[in-house]
């Protein structure tokens, strides 16, 4: 397998402004539970959001030569997605490559690896979601692979997949099923708003989701 692959299938702007409204939780929920990234890998800044194209970056655990590259043919509106295997010894990412991937217009970076810098990062309002946060360096020589599938918070990544973040997760959506995805997860936001009304006009969740049957099949009894 190559590696570095320059042409694989993106969405189209439009797809991707329109999960600028979306929340990870409706996304991953209306895919079928699927697609969540784990949630170990948190933003670094609360409130932080982030959609866009995955560029995705296999590393060496402790060296970021490979990002270095994948920033420099890089375009505006992608994720860069980069896996260091769960290595998180290592700050991969700080406000050097922060400012070099806000001057290339990418939408954010996610990692299962750690990054530095924090404090200039959250200023600068750029969104970053990682693993951990380490003051250790990295060295600049191991081979990698960029665009090729990646496994990444327990969920395989392709390049051009969906990626969205916010406060409460990731999650990762195949370009074919954007579409699909965005009008169940409209839906959803819908059918979540009236059952909110109803809410606050005085019913009960065991009545409007239904759990008074389940509560029966378990055998449970009021005290």
């Amino acid at each position: 397998m190559p590696d570095i692959v320059r042409n694989y299938r993106k969405a189209s702007k439009d797809i991707l402004n329109a999960f600028s409204l979306m929340n990870a939780a409706a996304l991953h929920e209306s895919m079928g539970k699927a697609g969540a990234l784990s949630g170990g890998i948190k933003a670094v800044r609360p409130g932080a959001r982030v959609w866009g194209s995955a560029l995705t970056v296999q590393c060496r655990p402790g060296d970021n030569l490979l990002i270095h590259k994948a920033l420099s043919i890089s375009e505006p509106g992608d994720v860069l997605v980069v896996t260091t295997g769960g290595y998180t010894e290592a700050g991969i990412w700080g406000e050097i490559m922060t400012v070099a991937a806000m001057v290339r217009g990418i939408s954010g970076l996610v990692t299962d690896g750690s990054v530095r810098d924090t404090a200039a990062i959250q200023e600068r309002g750029f969104p970053v979601f990682s693993r951990g946060i380490s003051i250790k360096g990295t060295a600049k020589l191991a081979p990698g692979k960029i665009n090729n599938p990646i496994v990444i918070g327990g969920v395989t990544v392709n390049p051009g997949d969906i990626i969205f973040g916010d406060d409460d997760g990731l999650v990762a959506i195949p370009p074919d099923k954007a579409e699909e995805v965005l009008i169940a997860a409209r839906q959803r936001e819908d059918r979540e708003r009236i059952i909110m009304e109803r809410l606050e006009s005085g019913e009960t969740t065991m009545d409007l989701l239904g759990l008074n049957e389940a509560f029966k099949r378990l055998a449970l009894t009021e005290e």
